[in-house]
């Protein structure tokens, strides 16, 4: 999947470095914000994904998939999110929707060789 923003949901407490607790009215405890992280070079991200085709007698079939996520940059999760999106390597791009089946190694090695922009981050509107 080519991207060059992604939205998650975070804890508006954590967002803006805060205790639940200091919240008050329409800020409630537990209130979430959309953040937009865009990556600050403006390079569209080849984002690592599965995808699945779910079958069965009678029913349309099914398509769906995920997007790969990991441990955050400091960015990321300074901005109150606990995972981030895996973007590869535009030169691993045929290897990962190619795949050996039996390499499964090699899939790994894509996954950690991958592009590690720094992400700035905005209220989403």
């Amino acid at each position: 999947m080519l991207v060059d923003v992604f939205y998650e949901n975070v804890a508006r407490a954590k967002c803006e470095n805060t205790l639940f607790e200091t919240h008050e009215g329409s800020q409630a405890p537990g209130e979430n914000v959309v953040l937009e992280f865009r990556p600050n070079n403006g390079q569209l991200l080849m984002v690592a994904c599965l995808w699945s085709k779910w079958t069965a007698p009678g029913q349309p079939d099914l398509l769906s998939f995920a997007a790969i996520t990991d441990e955050p940059p400091a960015e990321v999760e300074a901005a109150g999110h606990d995972r981030c999106i895996v973007p590869i390597k535009r030169e691993n791009v045929d290897a990962w929707l190619n795949p050996q089946a039996s390499d499964l190694a090699a899939l790994d090695a894509i996954l950690e060789d991958r592009d590690r922009p720094y992400y700035e981050h905005r209220l989403a509107a």
